[in-house]
């Protein structure tokens, strides 16, 4: 017996059911169903759906498409209301698709259907926008009334929704001009709403991907860590737990013929679709999913968890679309500093090329890499024109951050020390004015080892403050390099025994996170503890010596230990003045008289 055909308009009336009930591949189905094969002309609203419906499923032409049949559906019944909603969605999914001229034209046209429309909640967009802009122009005080103005249009409307978004929206702001804890404050007012599930899908991801990036710019982990848990939670598939097959059913039910919301203004916490990052062509249940595992993937590589985050990473650069290859470019940044670290380095430089290829600058990752590689020169030069293009610092302090860690471990190891202070005294003074245990724990690392290539007895001070804060966060992989200082720091001082218990500690982290070429230096240390060495040579000398005696060249020298060449060079300017010799020829007799050189093949 045949199926009994779906009439169009009880397709619509079960697709209007599955958007309330938020089962978008289900509604897909059913406005799509029913748009190829109408009995009239489509409702400005049905088609507003339709695009939603297509963008959560990851049709993210299609949901542009028919925006733009709602936009001339809704003119074409004087709705200037809707049409200028609609509006700013198409500049807001123009921008996403980077087309910036669409996106510019289609603002321009939501400003002219909005301007004479006493305040509404299609408005709260606009002046989001405007904020936005503010910042980007660094007019502080424009994006400070923009955001007011949006706080007030959103309590006026009621919507919750809106309210949480306007509240993070003002916090933005507030942090970037310096009053954190007051922007702080009103994050995490916003945030209750998404934790206690009071918001639509749309907002609820939209809000998740919103503070935790600003928690990272703003170097909050404890915020970032709880934060991005959760939503990992909410992202689990199935979602929502009451979405069913985008099959369609056999059967239609009787049209409980629903009206259409009276404007654009009350489907604003249910249909309006957010920021795209869904996967592919193939239907999805959550298009939030790719961004929110980034920022775990960055969350997890802080906590040590390198393996899974290696995996993960690799699971967002499947599913994000062309819409947002950022977030892909992001991942695989995050793989390469996880790759580098564990001595991958030829790994590393391929994630790096890739992250570069998506517009991701691929620092301070890749100038690390240079000086790993031997090749200081460009970690040098890669380092200065990325601090010097970075557009705004104060908006990413924790990009500013480690952008100048790894200049201060990039001018040491070249003997640049005055380079280095600088780098140290700007670190010192993004922490100030709030208090950040993560800026703080690097700006205590970058002092400390300051003050030890200084031979200074105070490393130890900035050192020891550095190890606590780096522990209170358990970011492993930070202390356990902040344990070889501190050990190199005890040796100075002349406590052997307290820099011995440094190292075995140092060793053993770096060993569990599979940090191989950091614990072979931790191991190469302690051994040179239990055994010494003759003409007071260190481990790290004793091992440039033998390469000397093997006849390496310094740029053979420095590629074996994953050193510079300048590091080389002043290793054996110290091997020199100990042994009290001049010359290669002679470090080589000294080594092979000494039991220090390579046994013969």
């Amino acid at each position: 017996m045949a199926a009994v055909p779906v009439e169009p308009i009880s397709a619509v009336a079960r697709a209007r059911d599955a958007v309330a009930r938020e089962s978008w591949a289900e509604a897909y189905v059913l406005l799509a169903e029913a748009d190829r094969h109408p009995s009239a002309a489509p409702a400005p609203a049905d088609l507003d759906m339709l695009a939603d419906a297509a963008w959560w499923t990851g049709r993210v032409d299609e949901s542009v498409a028919a925006r733009l049949r709602a936009h001339a559906a809704y003119l074409a019944a004087g709705d200037h209301r809707g049409a200028g909603a609609v509006a700013w969605w198409l500049h807001y999914e123009y921008r996403c698709l980077g087309r910036p001229s669409a996106a510019a034209g289609w603002l321009h046209r939501a400003r002219h259907h909005l301007e004479h429309v006493p305040d509404c909640p299609e408005q709260c967009f606009l002046a989001w926008t405007d904020a936005e802009e503010a910042q980007e122009q660094r007019d502080p005080a424009a994006a400070l009334a923009a955001a007011r103005r949006m706080n007030r249009i959103a309590a006026a409307s009621g919507d919750p929704g809106l309210v949480a978004l306007s509240r993070q929206a003002l916090a933005a702001v507030l942090v970037a001009q310096g009053r954190r804890a007051e922007g702080m404050a009103l994050l995490d007012d916003a945030m209750v709403a998404v934790l206690a599930g009071e918001l639509s899908g749309t907002f609820t991801g939209w809000l998740f991907c919103l503070a935790i990036t600003q928690c990272m710019e703003a170097a909050d982990l404890a915020r970032a860590v709880e934060w991005t848990d959760a939503a990992m939670t909410w992202c689990e598939p199935p979602w929502p737990p009451h979405a069913r097959s985008p099959e369609l059913p056999s059967a239609p039910s009787s049209p409980s013929s629903p009206s259409s919301p009276s404007s654009p203004a009350a489907t604003t916490a249910t249909t309006a679709p957010s920021t795209p990052t869904a996967a592919s062509s193939s239907l999805t249940d959550n298009p939030f999913r790719g961004l929110c595992r980034l920022h775990h993937v960055e969350v997890l590589d802080l906590l040590g968890a390198w393996t899974l985050a290696e995996h993960e990473a690799g699971k967002v650069c499947t599913e994000v679309t062309v819409d947002n290859l950022d977030a892909a470019a992001e991942a695989y940044y995050a793989a390469g500093e996880i790759r580098r670290r564990q001595g991958r380095l030829a790994d590393a430089a391929l994630s790096y090329g890739h992250a570069h290829e998506l517009g991701r600058v691929p620092q301070p990752g890749l100038a690390l890499l240079r000086l790993a590689q031997g090749k200081a020169d460009a970690a040098v030069a890669g380092l200065r024109l990325a601090l010097t293009c970075q557009s705004d610092p104060s908006h990413d302090l924790l990009g500013r951050a480690r952008l100048l860690a790894a200049q201060t471990e990039v001018t040491l190891a070249v003997g640049d020390v005055e380079g280095a202070e600088a780098a140290v005294r700007e670190l010192e003074g993004l922490t100030e004015g709030g208090d950040v245990p993560l800026l703080a724990a690097m700006a205590d690392t970058a002092r400390g080892a300051l003050e030890l290539a200084r031979h200074e007895a105070e490393a130890q001070r900035p050192l020891r403050r550095a190890l606590a804060g780096w522990l209170e966060l358990r970011v492993p992989y930070e202390a356990a390099q902040v344990r070889m200082l501190l050990a190199a720091a005890d040796r100075v001082a002349g406590d052997e025994e307290a820099a011995r218990l440094e190292l075995t500690a140092a060793r053993a982290a770096f060993e569990r996170l599979g940090a191989l070429p950091d614990a072979r230096r931790a191991a190469a240390l302690l051994t040179e503890r239990r055994r010494a060495l003759p003409g007071g040579l260190t481990a790290r000398e004793a091992e440039v010596l033998r390469l000397v005696a093997a006849g390496g060249t310094n740029r053979d020298i420095a590629q074996a230990l994953v050193i510079s060449e300048h590091t080389v060079a002043r290793h054996l300017n110290n091997i020199f003045a100990k042994l009290g010799v001049t010359t290669r020829t002679a470090a080589g007799a000294y080594a092979h008289s000494h039991g220090l050189a390579p046994a013969p093949a």
